[in-house]
């Protein structure tokens, strides 16, 4: 989450983007340090030497402020499934490796940063804009490689396509929304794996 890019719909006022980033970087450390719900946007003004109503400016809430960092999080994370499934041509290694790599990320990116892990509970609890973006652009991925598999016969082709899409992606849900991982960060080792053997089996021809 340490990436700044304050490229959202949740900021508004002037265009400049060295201020909103510098509002953003200050709040990630803030919310690293302090956790989300203790630090308030006068905290934020002080820590950079802005007045209140100048933050006010670039973000109409704290929450947005948190919105744009959970998006730069959530980006980091659609990076590395992207890259993953783009790293071969076969589509049930696809589907392992979306599976694998997308539970890696979430827990790389949001537990190993405990303060910052309350923004992404909140986001999901709460179903920011940013969060409901990001299933949905995970479940195009997940549709992507199901179409593929399709193509090359590796898959079924009579249960609908948006209805195995969703089916699949309800399995993993649990493991790449912060608010059900924590509950299952027991199982989070075995489970990309065992939950992509399962799923591949309901796949087969």
């Amino acid at each position: 989450m340490s990436k700044t890019n304050a490229h959202s719909g949740s900021a508004r006022g002037p265009v400049d983007h060295e201020v909103r980033d510098q509002i953003i970087s200050a709040a990630t450390e803030h919310f690293r340090l302090y956790g989300y719900e203790k630090t308030t946007v006068s905290d934020l003004a002080k820590a950079i030497g802005f007045s209140k109503a100048y933050i006010y400016k670039f973000f109409e809430s704290k929450q947005a402020i948190g919105e744009l960092i959970c998006a730069n999080c959530l980006r980091e994370i659609e990076a590395d499934v992207r890259t993953a499934i783009e790293g071969t041509d076969s589509p049930p290694e696809k589907l392992r490796r979306m599976f694998k790599v997308a539970v890696e990320s979430i827990l790389r990116l949001c537990f190993e940063d405990r303060k910052l892990y309350d923004i992404a509970a909140s986001a999901s609890a709460e179903q920011w804009e940013v969060v409901r973006g990001f299933e949905e652009r995970f479940q195009l991925m997940l549709k992507e490689v199901l179409l593929q598999g399709r193509e090359t016969e590796d898959f079924e082709r009579k249960t609908p396509l948006d209805e195995t899409t969703h089916a699949i992606y309800l399995v993993i849900r649990p493991y790449i929304s912060p608010v059900l991982l924590q509950y299952s960060l027991d199982y989070a080792a075995d489970a990309p794996t065992q939950l992509s053997s399962l799923a591949l089996r309901s796949l087969s021809r």
